[in-house]
């Protein structure tokens, strides 16, 4: 069995967690302490950090080198598109979410009050200028689950206890957010301590 070692607030666990439930794939998790990582991981990541997934003889702890083997490995349902043009575009929306948006909200995590205060604001300024489009398609920029929701569904989890409330210019967001927040595999993508975060 695949085993994922994942931290239980960590947003780039969270996006392994979610890709694993949406392609059905059972795998133990081992709960990471990030301050003192245990032995078995280190034996797979000399970094110790987390989300690390060791299937068989592979080790991999990136998450976006995670998410992109277990779709190649696990080909149904598909979260990349097949031609190479429209995958190079998915993977530029995504590099363009962790370096603008997780870049804040990573900011966010470890700013004093006053620094703080303005990720907050330029991340949600950031995401209602980008409100349009969540419009117009089921999920974010496709009609199918893909990598990017993958992305942008853990961050959008976390934005109300970061303080972050989105204005009704922002209503398709929200919508869209609300709706795959209520799927059975995004549920089952939740670690004990992110269901507690909304709670």
């Amino acid at each position: 069995m695949i085993r994922l070692y994942s931290g239980p607030l960590c947003i780039h666990s969270h996006r392994v967690r979610l890709v694993l439930a949406e392609k059905g794939v059972e795998a133990e998790r081992v709960a990471v302490d990030p301050d003192e990582p245990p032995a078995a991981l280190l034996e797979h990541n000399p970094y110790g950090t987390v989300p690390t997934l060791v299937d068989r003889d592979v080790a991999l702890y990136d998450p976006t080198i995670i998410t992109e083997y277990l779709d190649e490995r696990y080909p149904h349902p598909p979260l990349m598109p097949v031609d190479p043009v429209s995958r190079a575009k998915a993977r530029l929306v995504v590099y363009r979410m962790e370096r603008d948006w997780y870049a804040l909200y990573e900011r966010l995590e470890v700013a004093e009050r006053n620094h703080a205060k303005s990720a907050r604001r330029a991340l949600q300024e950031s995401l209602v200028a980008a409100a349009e489009l969540f419009e117009g398609q089921p999920y974010f920029l496709n009609d199918d689950f893909s990598i990017m929701d993958a992305v942008v569904l853990p961050l959008l989890w976390r934005l109300p206890p970061a303080g972050i409330a989105l204005p009704r210019a922002a209503e398709g967001i929200v919508s869209y957010a609300e709706r795959l927040f209520a799927t059975a595999q995004f549920q089952d993508s939740l670690t004990r301590e992110e269901r507690a975060l909304r709670e």
